[in-house]
């Protein structure tokens, strides 16, 4: 069975009472369970999140480990986490696809959200559509690898 790596930075673990007017009023589970269904037979979709940096970095080595491809919300660690961008350079040098993802666009937000530090090594960026920023990222990933295809 082929898995996803699916993470989740900061704060996304109050989804569907933070700011609902900015990430919606789904949760975690809700997406969980909307990307079930969007996986295809034998892809396995492993959500997780986390307010730890360390943790974070953690996941993604273990992605390189075990072969993983990732979707990557770093959420507030995306404009200033150079360790992040390390971790995820490490992911995508070892030839795995990671999409970064965003429920909003973080260009029509403040200033500071308008620079991320892991795109420049990420596979690919979506952001501004919600859980379709993740259900997108999904069909993107598994394009890019060669047993779910």
């Amino acid at each position: 069975m082929t898995r996803v790596l699916v993470l989740n930075g900061p704060n996304l673990g109050r989804l569907g009472t933070r700011e609902p007017d900015v990430y919606g009023s789904a949760t975690l589970d809700d997406l969980r369970a909307r990307l079930e269904e969007d996986a295809p037979e034998g892809v396995g979709i492993e959500l997780r999140q986390t307010d730890d940096e360390g943790t974070l970095i953690g996941w993604l080595h273990e992605a390189v480990d075990e072969g993983m491809p990732v979707i990557l919300n770093p959420a507030a660690f995306t404009h200033y986490s150079y360790a992040l961008r390390d971790a995820v350079s490490i992911v995508t040098e070892a030839g795995l696809p990671l999409i970064e993802v965003h429920l909003s666009n973080p260009h029509a937000r403040e200033e500071f959200r308008h620079t991320s530090v892991v795109t420049g090594v990420a596979t690919g960026v979506i952001a501004g559509l919600g859980f379709d920023s993740y259900r997108l990222a999904l069909s993107a990933v598994l394009r890019r690898i060669p047993a779910a295809s």
